[in-house]
């Protein structure tokens, strides 16, 4: 057996906790693995971003593209949404996600080891009612993104949440991504955007 690498080694046994604060599944506590670029979203933005979505995640199809902790992926599962795609391209941490589904005896995940860009070159099951976009700062993660998500990934009326460093410029986004919501949280700025597209213009 080969030894681990330090770095692997460093990310499984350094562990930090992640508390969900609503629904089903309030006030759990949940293991997260402390690899470099993990950024759980803040508790006090996770509440706020929740406040503003909270009529639409029951029965809702949601990913989590960026997943990391699976903060909002799992509040998202706890507060009654049908389904969650969790992505991330870090092993450590998808088998932690795994982990932690297993251990909330969910069935509702479903979890992805790849790429972002890759993953949404290939059309999904399904569209999505809620995609989450939380990627590593400073990647340029949603230029590349985003012409394929608004192509296949996202139902008629989704809403996309997108948080990144506040300093940072948007990519240009097509003209039917409504702005609905907009906050500054320390170094992060986070939105909401709805997607005002009618089903007759899928293909």
């Amino acid at each position: 057996m080969k030894p681990a690498k330090k770095s692997d080694k460093s990310a499984t046994l350094n562990k930090s906790k992640l508390r969900i604060i609503g629904g089903e599944w309030r006030s759990r506590t949940l293991p997260i693995p402390k690899v470099e670029g993990l950024r759980p979203t803040p508790n006090r933005v996770r509440e706020t971003l929740f406040n503003w979505i909270s009529v639409w995640i029951p029965g809702a199809h949601c990913g989590d593209l960026f997943c990391g902790s699976g903060a909002l992926g799992l509040e998202a599962l706890s507060r009654g949404a049908a389904s969650c795609l969790f992505v991330d391209n870090s092993r450590v941490v998808t088998q932690q996600m795994q982990d932690n589904l297993a251990t909330l005896k969910s069935t509702a995940g479903t979890v992805i080891t790849k790429n972002a860009a890759e993953l949404v070159k290939i059309p999904p099951s399904r569209p999505l009612d809620i995609l989450f976009l939380d990627p590593p700062f400073r990647k340029d993660w949603l230029t590349k993104l985003i012409p394929f998500l608004d192509d296949q990934w996202l139902a008629p009326r989704a809403l996309v949440y997108i948080e990144m460093e506040k300093e940072a410029n948007l990519p240009t986004l097509p003209s039917h991504w409504t702005l609905k919501k907009e906050k500054i949280a320390g170094q992060l700025c986070y939105r909401l955007f709805e997607i005002n597209r009618s089903s007759e213009t899928l293909s």
